[in-house]
Formats: C-alpha cells, structure tokens, sequence
C-alpha cells in the first residue's frame, strides 16, 4: 500500500537542506506521496528508506523501454497535464509494415533514413511495426539487414513470436498483442526474450483484471490497447486509464498505452488526439512524410518542459559568409526567434552577423518585459564575443520591437552605430537592402 506524506516524511533526512528543489522535507515527502516527485531527487534518503519507499517512489505509469539500435521510451509520467509539471517520455511513432510485402526492404530504408530538422533539433521515426499477414521470421530478418530501430511484433501466433524473436537478442521488443484467451503463452515468451506484451480486454475492468493475471506470472512490463469504436471512446479510455493510475494510484492500470489511428476515418486528425492525450506509443499506416512531420512537430511541443523554453547557445553567429563590413544582427536565445531570424537572412542571400544573447529561452518582447534583455546585457554580449574585433563597421542592428532601448545601448556602446530594425523577421531582408547599404 502507498504511503502518506507524514509517513513518507518520517523515513527521510528530515534535514531540511533543499537540495531537492524544496523548503522543507515535509514538502518534497507530500510531493512524493501525490507522485508529483521521485525519490531520487534527495541525495541523502538511506538505503533501508528507499526499500520502505520503492511504491511510493514508483511512478503511477510503468516506465516501458524498447532496444535494439536505439531506445523509445514510454511511461513513467506522473501528471495529468504539462503545465503541471512536463511530461517527459516522448511518443514512439511507429511505421506499420506487412511482412507479404514484396518491397518491404525499400519502404523501411526510406522511412528508417527519414529525419527533418526543426529549429536546430532532428527529428526521426522511432520504429516498426510489422505485421505477421506472411512469414514474420523473414521479415524480422529482411528489416534487420537496414535498420536497426525497435520493432513491435503484430501476431498471436507463440510459435511464430518464438522464432522470430529468438533473432532479436539483446533487444527489447513489443509483442502485440494479449488477451484472456492467450495471454499465458505470450507472457512466457515476453518474459523468456525481455520483450514488453501489449494486452487487450473490452473494458477497462477486463483489461485491469487481466494485468494482474500477467503480473502474477513474473511479467511486469506491458503497454495497454484500449480499443474502442470511435475517437471519443478511446478518448475517454485513455483519460480515464490516465486518471486512475495519477490519481488513484491503481498499479493494474498504471501502464504505457498504445494507440493505431492507421484504422481511423482521419489517421492524422486521430494520431495528433493520441499523442496529446496519453499515447505512449502510435501506429502510423504507412511512411508518409507530409504526416509525420507536423506530427513530429506537435510531439516535441507537447513533450518540451513548459517552464523552459528550447533555446540555442549563446554566441555570435555567421550567415552567408559575412565580411567585416557586414550588419551585426541582435536577438536572443529562444530557438524560434533564432532561426527565424537565421532563416530569413540566409535565405535571402545577404551575409550578417548575428549576435544570440542569452534571454533564458525568451522572446525578444518577453524577454525585455522580464528584464533579461536590455541595453546592457547586449553591450556584454557584443563584448563577450569579441564582435568589435570581426568587423570594420560597427553597426548593430535591434529588433523593432525593442527600439526603446536604443538610445541606452548607445550609451553602453558610444562607438557603435546602432540601427532599429523590423518588428518581424520576414522583413529583415528588405531592411538591409535598403537601409544598410
């Protein structure tokens, strides 16, 4: 049984030293006891209290863990919502493909050699998917031969999953998929070859009486298909699944789920409700670019830490080759304020020099309201990157936005031009051409 907050209280330091990102232990024991925390965020818990503390400790979601050539993560949250706290395990994105198909080597090279760069992070699929309609065996061996992502393995056939994962040693797959008339067999055979079992039932009370079944064969890792006819049925499963782990803490349910919006009327309209609501792992019908993409897009953005903005390293930038009489460009980290700006230029073909200065993650306008970008961290900036000793003119170039700071960035640098630019990148290019020239 879980503990309370006092009773998780009394088995730590109770030394108040805050190391663990709050005032007191009393505070971080009833963080723990809602599952808002882990345990390892005190350095000095003893031994003999981690062991007392293992379930309150646990996450209410399962941490599930494929391997082959690279790891996709999924469970292991402990909020409802982002704002909350973040969510952390991003949704594996997965590529169904038919062992029968006789180009079945060509579609998983393409899809297995996919990546998209988005401000400064790539971005890829995390696996395949294949399902057993022909020799599941031949497949395995035909994918592993030009990829080396994780796999999930989609039959009920324990013979067939014997052979065919008896080629995958040393990885973890994810066999799909259980129910109460063949779970026994399977379980056995996750349990032989390390793979995660994905369980199947028509209701949540079937789906959770059938994990205890699995749990008390030795099997704990498994991912739950919720089923439903609709969108809005597995809506409300997955919500509901997601509740009862978080909030009642109900270990029966408290695992990853898996979602297949290839079988919806509108597979992209379903795959984004997945990954937004709860979704460890997706089932994409096919490689199809001009889908994944905003998918990938929207994953990164559900699953970035709300309290810390994507940011770039600070520092002094060159685009198209700049020569000393070049422009110095001004703005801050933010990641989308950055290539913005970087685009924008580049793509125009004018060389500048374009000076990061560190906002923490903010916006050009949050960051001067918040007062971490002004006159004077600009002026260290230019001065930190040595951009004085890169050019002959000296001439930076604010953000329109901020051209209230111009005449004190004057004053920090009184041997510098300094020119106010557009409000919005995509009007920097027609500014330096005319107005820098």
């Amino acid at each position: 049984m879980a503990l309370a907050g006092i009773q998780i209280y009394k088995l730590l330091p109770q030394t108040n030293c805050k190391e663990c990102g709050f005032p007191t232990c009393l505070a971080f024991a009833m963080k723990l006891a809602a599952k808002q925390v882990e345990l390892s965020a005190c350095p000095y818990v003893s031994d003999a209290s981690k062991k007392q503390l293992a379930e309150s400790a646990a996450p209410p979601i399962r941490l599930i863990t494929l391997k082959a050539g690279s790891d996709v993560k999924a469970g292991n949250e402990v909020v409802m919502f982002r704002h909350e706290k973040s969510f952390y395990n991003k949704t594996g994105l997965f590529i169904r493909v038919k062992a029968s198909d006789p180009e079945l080597a060509k579609k998983v090279t393409a899809a297995d050699a996919y990546k998209v760069n988005y401000v400064g992070m790539d971005f890829s699929i995390d696996g395949f998917a294949i399902e057993a309609d022909g020799d599941l065996t031949a497949a395995v061996k035909t994918i592993r031969t030009v990829s080396k992502r994780p796999l999930i393995l989609m039959t009920k056939d324990a013979a067939l999953l014997d052979s065919s994962l008896s080629l995958l040693a040393g990885e973890s797959a994810l066999i799909y998929t259980a129910d109460a008339s063949n779970y026994e067999p399977l379980a056995d055979l996750a349990k032989k070859y390390k793979a995660a079992l994905v369980v199947k039932a028509d209701s949540l009370d079937a789906l959770a009486d059938l994990t205890k079944n699995i749990q008390a064969k030795g099997l704990e890792d498994m991912v739950l298909d919720l089923g439903g006819r609709n969108m809005g049925e597995w809506l409300a499963r997955s919500t509901q699944v997601r509740k009862l782990a978080i909030k009642s803490n109900l270990r029966a349910l408290g695992y990853p789920v898996i979602a297949f919006p290839c079988d919806a009327k509108d597979e992209g309209v379903a795959a984004a409700q997945a990954i937004a609501k709860y979704a460890g792992f997706v089932v994409l019908s096919e490689f199809k670019p001009e889908l994944l993409y905003p998918l990938l897009v929207l994953r990164e953005n559900i699953y970035t830490d709300p309290q810390k903005p994507i940011q770039v390293q600070p520092g002094i930038y060159e685009i198209n080759s700049p020569k000393p009489e070049s422009p110095v460009l001004v703005t801050t980290n933010f990641s989308i304020t950055y290539f913005s700006v970087a685009n924008e230029v580049e793509g125009s073909g004018l060389p500048a020099w374009l000076v990061v200065t560190d906002a923490e993650g903010m916006s050009v306008l949050t960051a001067w309201a918040a007062g971490k970008f002004d006159a004077e961290r600009i002026a260290k900036a230019i001065q930190t990157f040595d951009v004085a000793s890169k050019v002959s003119k000296k001439r930076i170039v604010l953000p329109g936005h901020v051209a209230v700071l111009s005449g004190e960035l004057e004053e920090e640098l009184p041997d510098w031009e300094i020119r106010v630019g557009p409000r919005e990148a995509v009007d920097l290019p027609a500014f330096m051409k005319q107005a820098l020239n």
